[in-house]
């Protein structure tokens, strides 16, 4: 568990972040959401004391991380960023090898925890050998994830980890990232500009705006109760395809009959709205299906605004 406790930045005498406390837990995906220069990624740098607050305390396991050895702190937090942060000079299999090699792990344990993850990253193990510029943007990112998780860290930070890739890329990295297996005990903080990127993946999203936290709560929270204009606005242009994301089919049930639905296209009660319509929108004879479910979304929609 991260707990940030009235922490504030400077930069030259003008505040980055003011006076912010929150609270990530094991198992949950925290996404820092906001604009360029909102104090999302300085926020995320404390953690790792990368930068220092000027003000207040983070803790760790109930601990002030500035009362650790920095370096202990820094191995028990896997970090990705933009761009994958991959040495240059290293190939793959030692990228992804610095830290158990660090940690003095066995050469053995080492390439199977590579392979494991390569292989649930949909990277082929003749990669290894290659540097960094001999892969796709894609291969990259995959890589730089492969490198967070190897060592199993209790903590994984993410700072705009998927921002260069393409849409396409990028949805098959999101999806593969959910399910890793790897990620279900963590504490997850994810930086992101991207809207649909911080529904995706957040189980609570804190929307920052100048240096401070405008509102923290889930993705259907932020949606259905904004804390003001600012947080309605700053979902306003793509507010219905959220909705459509948030909205999963068990939703639904008690306004339209689900199974049907379960039984013949192969969908889950997890699975939400938007890949539902998706999918139906496909098969030529699913006309009255979807409009089926696009009017349980509409009564579903009218008890949950305000």
């Amino acid at each position: 568990m991260i707990d940030i406790v009235s922490i504030s930045k400077f930069f030259n005498g003008k505040v980055a972040v003011d006076q912010i406390s929150l609270q990530a837990k094991e198992g949950e995906v925290l996404v820092l959401l906001g604009t360029s220069g909102c104090g999302k990624t300085t926020t995320l740098k404390m953690i790792n004391r990368l930068i220092e607050p000027d003000k207040g305390q983070i803790f760790i396991a109930g601990k002030d991380i500035r009362e650790r050895d920095i370096h202990d702190l820094r191995r028990q937090i896997g970090f990705v960023m933009q761009h994958a942060g991959l040495f240059p000079h290293y190939t793959v299999a030692r990228n992804i090898a610095v830290v158990p090699e660090l940690l003095k792990w066995e050469k053995k344990t080492i390439s199977l925890r590579t392979a494991e993850l390569l292989h649930k990253l949909n990277l082929g193990e003749e990669i290894l050998q290659r540097y960094p510029h001999e892969l796709s943007g894609g291969q990259q990112q995959r890589v730089g994830i492969a490198r967070a998780l190897i060592a199993d860290s209790p903590i994984l930070l993410m700072d705009e980890p998927f921002g260069a890739l393409d849409n396409i890329t990028k949805a098959d990295i999101h999806a593969e990232f959910r399910s890793l297996e790897e990620i279900r005990s963590k504490t997850i903080i994810l930086v992101t500009h991207d809207v649909s990127e911080a529904f995706e993946l957040g189980q609570l999203i804190c929307l920052m705006d100048k240096g401070k936290i405008v509102q923290i709560g889930t993705p259907k929270e932020l949606l259905y109760r904004p804390a003001n204009e600012f947080v309605a606005n700053f979902f306003a242009e793509n507010r219905l395809l959220l909705e459509y994301k948030v909205t999963t089919l068990q939703e639904l049930q008690g306004i339209t009959a689900i199974d049907p639905f379960i039984s013949r296209y192969g969908f889950t009660l997890s699975t939400d709205l938007w890949h539902a319509t998706q999918v139906l929108s496909m098969h030529t004879d699913a006309a009255q299906a979807y409009e089926t479910l696009v009017g349980a979304f509409n009564n579903y929609r009218k008890q949950q605004v305000v």
